[in-house]
């Protein structure tokens, strides 16, 4: 008995969990250096991980019965849930298998290549022919485990293949590998290389010994299916005016044994099911005439789908049961209550917020005439150039939007400014179009670094710079450096170079902005049948030189006859050339044009500009909200809860603002405004202030962190150079699942966020509690609502991973394939899940242990997050090349964490919150 306790217990199955995360985040790396064959060789398909998952399994089945959870639904059905998964996915495992299948248009197959490779051995001895095939892949690393000898024995004879060498195709190339055996028949050796890799057909090659021909191939293997599929129609739907995929799509028969037959169209998330088999829009051919369709195999997918709605069901009754942690810490928070500070204090630190003015010294610097141009240009434009800004452009990824957004990205990039010279974006952007021999010299350009401004030649202090001062004699001075920069590794670039390089960029988009290539503003009349153009729409320049007879003259008259109107500021001229372009736009590219109401909300959206607003206000509150927190802790007679309350109000409606320009861009985009990188950030912020909102509002700690966790993720999306535009989404984005899965994936980063500033805000509240015992009520209360958090955020991570795995599998016919950001969410997952069980070991069930695991788990989060994005390879991530380097402040806030950790380290001696007894009970 003390053995199954042992055995089957949570210190073995956390240490069991541990094992599973670190040697799944190890084998990412793993991929990213060493190619994907050697990650599943080593760790995934390894026999030892499988080893762990099984017994992680048994353990958990243990557990369940050990303590009979049955009597708890809630308990029993989320615990069991794993238990159905991780068997639903050794079904997949061993019986399911992946494929691709390619139909060219008209014909019919019942083909697919294998994704797993095989070594096939075909021997042919006279008129007889003997095959064999050993299914393997290979690693790069501790190569001793691809040694195998296979001998294969027919009549009265044998051949030995003997494994001798293999070699990783370079990453980013479509080579293959290169296997290396040695081949002994009739008494005689021969070597041989083989060209092959996984989810790819290798090449054949023959080896003659006497009367006998062995011949050999590495790679994916053809597989017979039991029905055949005719592909009648590949369709490609495009972006307008773009080359990007909007949507494609796979009309097809399917042909079944008894003749039987039936009509289906397969599209990105719409999969066509047939039996186990699942195919799915993976590609197509580069000439567009027929479609590749992925094939998945999978008799484990119902008990795992069983096993998902389980594990939903059972996290959300938990919310609900009053034996549950939750409902206990809640109840423990509901007993006690941390006050807040005066509202005095809110006045001590008074701050204001505004943008300096620009200085005169460029207008001083210029001629009179340049002066007198910019005044006059501030003064009249501005209605024409709001004119201006609503005629609608097309980008380069076909995204249909008014000038306005246009004129923004172009300044903001090009001086990090959104006005200068007291003028907006539109009214800039209109004069450099209409006037560049004045703008060229102009201080418009952002520059940085000392170095390049000392190559260059200016003033060290100066932060803008003019076209023309990077031009010596008609030639560009910065030719050779751009060229030695661009050319440089990523991770050997440092300031001055990254400098140059954006320097680069920026002097191209004004340039752009000189001869108007920037703006596609004229769609082309094209004949009904003409499906090449896709509704391209055309520059200025493009239109008048490829545009023909009447279109031609027209576009050549709004161009001319609206540039020359504005150089003579004969601005009641120019409006009338708008409205022409308008009009023209209206009636020719009626198909992908903006409607007015369109135009007005993207207009409206960029001149409020909510969310660097909403940053810094955040940013103000929450350190106003830190500041009055920390002194209520070190000074518990102060007590006044309309404080709490008025910065709760103050909160509520800045989130609420938030929350309306969430919802504002969502309008605008056409899609769920967590898409990207930027949005994504957005979100997490919403999450986190979500979090306090609702459920942390009477806590003034926790409600400052929430509020700093939201301003630190909004700073990022801003002042990183992360791109704020809206874009178009590509066609497996275009999914209800991705709304479901990644709102409540990313909003669990907010709760995890938040749980790792408690969880730093308590260790510096172990450093100073030494003889103040209030301090120690304040440290147990504030792990209270850490712990909540967690509970929270897991729940959401979890059940928002399991619903990805549900949409990879519509959309792509498959729920896991250990890509870099699923392994780590999944890590995450496992990390969080031993964090919130760590009440279950006696000496580790303390404060201290808890807000120290709240803090450094959340660098798994930082990795799925941010890591895999630019560090490793993979479907979700951005990293190319060479990846980006980390920068130097990461290193110092490391520093900072574990010194924080060693000083509060020395008080760490306190009791938790809830005692252990009550932790046993809860087991149970």
């Amino acid at each position: 008995m003390k053995v199954f306790n042992v055995l089957f217990s949570f210190k073995t199955t956390l240490i069991l969990l541990a094992i599973l995360a670190i040697g799944a985040g190890v084998a990412t790396f793993i991929e990213n250096d060493f190619g994907t064959s050697t990650a599943r060789v080593l760790v995934y398909n390894n026999i030892w991980y499988e080893t762990i998952l099984v017994l992680t399994t048994v353990n958990l089945a243990a557990i369940i019965y050990k303590f009979k959870m049955w009597k708890n639904t809630p308990r029993f059905l989320f615990h069991s849930a794993f238990v159905i998964i991780l068997i639903g996915a050794g079904v997949t495992r061993y019986a399911g298998y992946e494929g691709i299948m390619q139909i060219k248009e008209g014909t019919t197959e019942n083909r697919m290549t294998s994704l797993d490779p095989y070594l096939q051995i075909t021997i042919k001895d006279g008129d007889k022919t003997y095959y064999k095939e050993y299914k393997k892949e290979f690693t790069t690393l501790m190569k001793s485990i691809n040694e195998f000898k296979h001998t294969i024995s027919y009549g009265d004879k044998k051949v030995d293949v003997t494994y001798k060498n293999y070699m990783l195709a370079k990453k980013g190339t479509a080579k293959m590998g290169l296997l290396t055996v040695d081949v002994t028949a009739n008494g005689e050796t021969k070597e041989i290389k083989l060209p092959g890799r996984r989810s790819q057909k290798g090449l054949k090659r023959d080896l003659q010994f006497g009367d006998t021909t062995v011949s050999l191939e590495y790679g994916s293997k053809i597989l017979l299916l039991p029905f055949a599929i005719k592909l009648n129609d590949f369709q490609l739907d495009r972006y307008p005016g773009s080359m990007a995929p909007s949507s494609y799509a796979s009309e097809v028969t399917v042909l079944e044994k008894d003749n039987t037959a039936y009509n289906y169209r397969i599209f990105m998330n719409r999969t066509l099911h047939q039996g186990n088999f699942l195919f799915f829009q993976s590609s197509y051919f580069p000439d567009e005439t027929g479609t590749v369709l992925s094939v998945n195999n999978d008799p484990g997918k119902w008990p795992t789908y069983f096993g998902y709605f389980l594990l939903t069901l059972g996290l959300l009754l938990n919310f609900f049961d009053k034996k549950s942690r939750f409902a206990k810490l809640t109840k423990f928070l509901a007993s006690k209550n941390i006050a807040s500070l005066t509202i005095a204090c809110l006045l001590a630190f008074a701050s204001t917020s505004a943008n300096a003015a620009d200085t005169n010294t460029q207008f001083q610097e210029k001629a009179k005439s340049t002066v007198e141009y910019l005044k006059t240009f501030k003064e009249n434009s501005d209605v024409t150039a709001k004119k201006f800004a609503r005629l609608v452009t097309q980008s380069s990824t076909g995204r249909m939007k008014p000038i306005s957004s246009l004129n923004r990205e172009i300044i903001l990039k090009v001086s990090g400014k959104k006005s200068l010279f007291g003028m907006n974006a539109d009214q800039i952007v209109l004069g450099i179009l209409s006037r560049p021999e004045v703008w060229r010299d102009l201080k418009i350009i952002k520059i940085k670094t000392p170095k390049l401004k000392k190559y260059l030649g200016i003033d060290p202090s100066r932060k803008l710079i003019a076209f023309s001062e990077v031009f010596k004699d008609g030639n560009y001075i910065l030719a050779k450096e751009a060229e030695k920069a661009s050319l440089s590794k990523v991770d050997e670039r440092g300031t001055y170079e990254k400098d140059i390089i954006k320097l680069d960029e920026k002097l191209n988009i004004v340039y752009s902005v000189f001869n108007g290539s920037l703006f596609n503003i004229f769609p082309k009349v094209v004949p009904t049948s003409d499906t090449k153009e896709n509704n391209k729409w055309y520059t200025p320049m493009d239109a008048m030189n490829g545009f023909e007879g009447k279109n031609k003259l027209a576009v050549e008259q709004m161009t001319r006859g609206f540039i020359n109107a504005v150089i003579q500021s004969n601005w009641t001229e120019a409006d009338k050339y708008i409205s022409l372009i308008s009009t023209y736009q209206e009636k020719v590219g009626a198909e992908v044009t903006l409607s007015q109401t369109q135009i007005d909300n993207e207009i409206m959206f960029n001149e409020i500009d909510i969310f660097p607003k909403v940053m810094i206000a955040y940013l103000i509150l929450g350190i106003f909200i830190l500041i009055a927190a920390f002194i209520v802790v070190f000074n518990p007679t102060i007590k006044p809860k309309k404080t709490t309350f008025f910065f709760f109000v103050i909160l509520a409606i800045i989130f609420a603002i938030h929350t309306f320009g969430m919802g504002f861009r969502w309008i605008i985009s056409g899609h769920a405004p967590w898409s990207d990188t930027y949005e994504t950030l957005l979100y997490i912020s919403w999450s986190a202030v979500f979090a306090g909102v609702m459920f942390f509002r009477k806590h003034l700690l926790a409600l400052s962190a929430a509020v700093i966790v939201a301003g630190i993720f909004m700073f990022t999306a801003h002042l990183t150079g992360i791109d704020p535009q809206i874009t178009n989404l590509v066609p497996v984005l275009k999914s209800y699942w991705l709304t479901i899965h990644v709102s409540i994936l990313t909003a669990s980063y907010g709760f995890f966020a938040l749980g790792a500033v408690l969880g730093y805000m308590t260790l510096i509240m172990f450093i100073f509690r030494k003889n103040r015992p209030h301090v120690d009520d304040t440290i147990k209360h504030i792990n209270a609502i850490n712990e909540l958090a967690l509970i929270i955020g897991l729940a959401a991570i979890t059940i928002g991973n399991f619903l990805g795995g549900i949409w990879a599998n519509e959309s792509w016919g498959r729920y896991w394939g250990w890509d870099p950001k699923e392994t780590w969410a999944y890590v995450s997952i496992v990390m969080y899940a031993i964090v919130v069980h760590l009440r279950f070991i006696k000496s580790l069930a303390t404060p201290f242990v808890f807000a120290v695991a709240s803090l450094l788990t959340f660098s798994s989060i930082l990795m799925t997050y941010f890591g895999v994005n630019f560090y490793l390879a993979g479907m979700h991530s951005y990293a190319t090349g060479d990846p980006v380097p980390i920068p130097t402040w990461v290193y110092y806030l490391v520093t900072l964490v574990f010194v924080t950790i060693a000083l509060a380290y020395k008080n760490r001696d306190l009791k938790p919150q809830i005692s252990q007894e009550e932790n046993m009970r809860n087991k149970k």
